[in-house]
């Protein structure tokens, strides 16, 4: 009897595990995006985003993109590189444009770890608009359409947030439509 009591507690608490991780890992590009693991573990397995991954291993940011943070990262889908002029995303890939390719990706990310909330907090207390200071140096204008998330670049160019809050276990990501880019 307490062999089965014990197996019956234990089977319940290992369902729970497995519901409780299923339902905090979020779909992007077709791909269950783990918040135990860190953002390159997960990045890598979506389908939407193998060219911000080619694109960060040619900067040589994947050790820091692993590192503790944690990080904010707005993260462009295959998409969104495929907006920019034909022949950008192969010329920044070379390797005398690396410095280049690390300030547009760095500008991508913003130190610490902003949920949806904490943004959407951030623009209500700056009256409908919050700045966020980039790795890279540069700004980002948070502000929202709605209950949509968008984020301006220092040139103007708005992207919207399409799937937020995908929790890593070294920040968030939050996927956008376009690739975001400092002034030049």
């Amino acid at each position: 009897m307490k062999t089965r009591k014990f197996l019956a507690v234990a089977v319940l608490a290992l369902g729970f595990v497995f519901t409780s991780n299923a339902q905090k890992s979020v779909m992007v590009g077709g791909a269950a995006m783990y918040p135990n693991k860190n953002i390159i573990e997960n990045a890598v397995n979506s389908k939407d985003h193998t060219t911000l991954v080619a694109a960060v291993k040619a900067a040589g940011l994947v050790e820091t993109l692993q590192g503790a943070g944690p990080f904010t990262v707005f993260a462009p889908t295959n998409a969104a590189f495929d907006k920019l002029p034909k022949g950008t995303v192969e010329s920044l890939l070379k390797p005398e444009n690396k410095k280049t390719l690390q300030t547009i990706l760095t500008y991508h990310v913003v130190a610490g770890k902003m949920n949806a909330s904490d943004i959407a907090t951030a623009i209500k207390e700056g009256k409908g608009k919050a700045t966020l200071k980039t790795v890279s140096g540069g700004t980002l204008t948070a502000w929202m359409k709605g209950k949509d998330l968008y984020i301006t670049d220092e040139n103007g160019s708005k992207s919207k947030v399409t799937i937020a809050d995908v929790n890593q276990s070294n920040g968030v990501i939050h996927v956008v439509d376009a690739v975001l880019l400092p002034k030049k």
